[in-house]
């Protein structure tokens, strides 16, 4: 039984969000913790830069869903948590030049934060999808 996404008749259809998806039972759930900008070498990258962060932070989200055998197409659901003052425009833009032109994305969820974990932080993204 395949994932099911939900767009109802009279609500808006995005290309980069669902508003609903059925998960099939018995589905191999991979939750992914949440990821910021942070390389490697746990340093930060682009201190001050909400572009240079989301770029990390989805580059680590990926390298978590390659990990389990996964890829973006897997996404079902996203939380996006933000400090309350950073351009929401350039992150989303992040978002939408990875997501691309893929059908069936995920749902997604936004919160602006007076602050993350580290000061330095700008965003965090956490995810889960449905593995193969």
């Amino acid at each position: 039984m395949p994932i099911e996404h939900i767009s109802p008749d009279g609500m808006y259809k995005s290309p980069v969000f669902s508003q609903g998806i059925i998960l099939p039972p018995g589905a191999r759930l991979l939750l992914i913790a949440g990821q910021n900008g942070v390389n490697a070498k746990g340093e930060i990258v682009g201190k001050g830069d909400v572009v240079a962060q989301t770029r990390q932070a989805l580059d680590n989200l990926q390298m978590v869903l390659a990990a389990a055998g996964g890829r973006l197409e897997d996404l079902v659901k996203t939380t996006i948590i933000m400090q309350q003052d950073i351009d929401l425009g350039a992150a989303f833009g992040v978002w939408m030049g990875v997501w691309g032109q893929r059908p069936n994305p995920p749902t997604v969820t936004g919160f602006r934060v007076p602050g993350l974990a580290n000061p330095d932080f700008l965003i965090e993204i956490e995810a889960q999808a449905v593995l193969p």
